[in-house]
């Protein structure tokens, strides 16, 4: 990761069913989970569907509780450098520039980055890890994966993206794909097969900018992206009919409207500090056309300067869809956002700026990944080297921490690319900078084992 006229909005009621409520949507959120409307663990809630709207107008009387509400301190580093609770356990799957499998012909990528894990028919499952390589190094970036067997063998390694540069994050799509990012200027996204070797086809419908992450809202059938930019944008990209018809269980991806946010309380261009909003609460937003999608995004707003579409955010990063809102961070001002889709609102949900003296342990704020009962685990950039977790009363607290001998300069290394196993017992992740123990390399992919299912 790095250290526009619109038409006509399409309304929301086109594309999001309508469903019968008890209580009122703000009133169902402070319950479910985020006390001032973010999303909930309500995925184990009945009467709900998988996209958190209410079907039967009752709620249940509890919500689900969190799984990490009650972890311990970190102890001291373990055999492979890594700081953990008591219970968890941890062991190396890869280091970059080595064989993860003897006599396999994939050596592990440089610089790991954003990753995501899917089920194999045999009770496996696969763990897919991109490389941030840019353009300037001699060998490619592109994506590769690690097959696990259903016991957590070690099978196999070996790619599935080659020839492209900087790939950063991501995201896994519901028809069991892998979207790979390019965080270049004129960066596009590709689609992989994670469970076989190959190569990623490019999707230039979703843009030319510095993609960072992607994430797939499939009861609207919408894909929502961050860039990596100082003066990046929040986009979705709205596939046509034609693109994705009724009853299809996936989009060609290659016709549809590319969007961005914008406050719709702010100008054109403006942040949510430049146009004088509140960090805290809600703030009612917009869908903008892009102008020229088909030509890097960059370029287009140096064109246009103040008539660019959309608002500012500064260095977005990780993504995540969650049953009905959109969770996203933006690296520079160290903050977690919450887009629901239902109300077109969009709220901060950590501001490391305003967080209270015990909650501000999480800096440089990075991929997210969110359990099945709606616990945010962030990693971070730098910072402590860390995965956080924000729990649903919005407590942080620290999961995993990484040993970095570098720290400090600006060799200092991040944490990349947290996925759980398809069970939630285990967590991948990787040290991108990173050799054994922390010392200078080229990265080193991990495993934490839980002591219960996330």
């Amino acid at each position: 990761m790095r250290r526009y006229d619109s038409a006509p909005e399409e309304p929301m009621s086109q594309l999001i069913p309508s469903a019968r409520r008890a209580w009122s949507r703000r009133e169902f959120m402070r319950y479910a989970f985020w006390s001032a409307g973010a999303a909930g663990a309500v995925t184990l809630l009945p009467g709900c569907s998988s996209s958190g709207a209410v079907d039967s107008g009752v709620l249940p009387p509890t919500a689900a509780r969190s799984r990490f509400a009650n972890l311990g301190p970190l102890g001291e580093p373990d055999v492979n450098g890594l700081r953990l609770p008591a219970g968890f356990s941890s062991s190396v799957v890869a280091v970059s520039g080595e064989l993860p499998v003897l006599g396999s012909a994939y050596v592990w990528h440089t610089f790991p980055d954003g990753g995501a894990t899917y089920a194999t028919p045999d009770g496996g499952w696969v763990y897919v890890s991109n490389s941030e390589v840019p353009a300037a190094v001699l060998v490619s970036g592109g994506a590769g994966a690690l097959k696990f067997a259903a016991d957590g063998t070690l099978e196999s390694a070996y790619g599935i993206l080659s020839g492209t540069s900087t790939n950063c994050a991501g995201g896994a799509t519901p028809w069991q794909t892998w979207l790979s990012c390019e965080e270049a200027d004129d960066g596009e996204v590709h689609e992989c097969n994670p469970f076989a070797p190959g190569n990623g086809v490019a999707l230039p419908a979703l843009g030319r900018f510095a993609h960072e992450a992607v994430a797939v809202d499939p009861d609207t059938r919408v894909l929502y992206l961050t860039e990596d930019e100082s003066d990046g944008r929040f986009y979705r990209f709205v596939p046509t009919a034609a693109d994705w018809p009724a009853g299809a269980t996936r989009p060609a991806l290659q016709d549809g409207r590319l969007q961005v946010l914008r406050f719709a309380g702010a100008p054109r261009g403006a942040t949510l500090d430049d146009a004088g909003l509140a960090v805290a609460g809600s703030h009612p937003v917009i869908w903008e056309d892009v102008a020229q999608p088909e030509v890097p995004q960059l370029t287009v707003r140096g064109a246009l300067g103040a008539e660019a579409p959309g608002s500012r955010f500064r260095g977005g990063e990780g993504l995540w869809y969650f049953n009905g809102f959109v969770y996203f961070s933006t690296k520079s001002d160290n903050r977690i956002w919450c887009y629901d889709r239902e109300r077109q609102t969009l709220e901060v949900i950590y501001d490391f700026a305003t967080a209270t003296p015990d909650n501000a342990i999480l800096s440089g704020v990075d991929n997210l990944v969110i359990s099945r009962t709606g616990d945010i685990l962030v990693a971070e950039d730098g910072g402590d080297m860390q995965i956080c977790v924000v729990l649903p009363d919005r407590r942080v607290v620290p999961l995993v921490q990484a040993s970095d001998n570098q720290a400090g300069t600006e060799l200092q290394s991040e944490i990349t690319g947290p996925a759980f196993s398809p069970d939630g017992r285990r967590l991948y992740f990787s040290a991108q900078r990173s050799g054994r123990n922390g010392l200078p390399g080229i990265g080193i992919t991990f495993e934490v084992t839980l002591p219960f299912s996330a």
